[in-house]
């Protein structure tokens, strides 16, 4: 993050999703149609010019040489996030979302105006978020808006004192976050959520593979990915092994139901033979609390 500024992270996936709603509906893989309410003007002009289908397929094409994987691993996210999310509300009465970004689910998820939605992120993203839905036609009522900085501030103070229930129903959500954190970061929050959810409730966090970062194991696109968040100052700085998420949730009360590579659910939505590049290096994982 750069002082004072949303995240650039954040500006850049909201633009791989305000492109892929611009896509005809019987070939969109996600449907983020409020995405381009957040965008920089920069972006924002881009993601307009994009109405017209050859302007998109050019900027698409641009966007997958220079990152490699990236657009593609945002959008089947979102689509199998938004598929998680969808079948479990009936289950919970609250959502939390850590490190929300330029979410935009509370709006647009059928069932989710049933629940309270809590976001939690930093105050400037936070800031941003707001200024463009008082202004370009949103509102930002669905959502319990709880500002923190990760790794400095309390999480769970915060959210109690913004309504949060302990111990009833949860889901989380905590996507894109702790490639940006340290492990004691990591470890603190889920030590949080142990503490802070009722049984039952159910955790989706998304991580990226420790052999990425360490050079142990090689990925698609993960050099230029790497090289793109060091220059706008969000380096990643956390992975997992993978072999090691089931004991580490089991540790803290967890159990894991599923963790896929983003490249896999890109596989599935896409039609086959055209599925573009997506990142092996990215998971989903779901775990229930006990």
């Amino acid at each position: 993050m750069r002082p004072g500024q949303p995240s650039r992270t954040a500006d850049q996936n909201a633009l791989f999703r305000a492109l892929e709603a611009r896509r005809p509906a019987s070939v969109r893989i996600a449907d983020d149609p409020l995405a381009v309410r957040f965008l920089s003007p920069e972006f924002r002009a881009l993601a307009e010019a994009a109405r017209l289908p050859p302007v998109r397929r050019l900027l698409e094409t641009v966007i997958d040489r220079r990152w490699p994987c990236a657009r593609p691993g945002v959008v089947a996210r979102t689509r199998l996030i938004d598929q998680v999310i969808v079948g479990e509300l009936g289950k919970v009465g609250q959502v939390v979302i850590l490190g929300a970004g330029f979410d935009t689910r509370a709006w647009r998820l059928p069932g989710i105006d049933r629940v309270r939605v809590f976001e939690l992120d930093h105050p400037a993203t936070q800031a941003a978020k707001q200024h463009a839905l008082r202004h370009r036609g949103g509102s930002a009522a669905p959502v319990t808006f709880v500002p923190v900085v990760f790794g400095a501030d309390d999480p769970g103070r915060a959210l109690t004192a913004a309504g949060f229930t302990a111990g009833a129903p949860t889901l989380v959500l905590w996507e894109g976050v702790t490639n940006y954190l340290g492990r004691d970061a990591v470890d603190a929050t889920f030590g949080l959520l142990a503490s802070m959810l009722g049984p039952g409730s159910l955790v989706l966090f998304t991580y990226i593979d420790a052999g990425m970062l360490d050079g142990s194991a090689h990925f698609a696109g993960a050099q230029t990915t790497m090289r793109a968040v060091r220059r706008v100052g969000e380096p990643f700085t956390f992975g997992f092994v993978p072999a090691d998420v089931p004991g580490y949730l089991a540790a803290r009360g967890f159990e894991l139901l599923s963790d896929e590579r983003v490249s896999d659910a890109a596989r599935r939505f896409y039609p086959a033979g055209r599925c573009p590049p997506a990142p092996a290096y990215y998971h989903v994982a779901k775990s229930r609390k006990g």
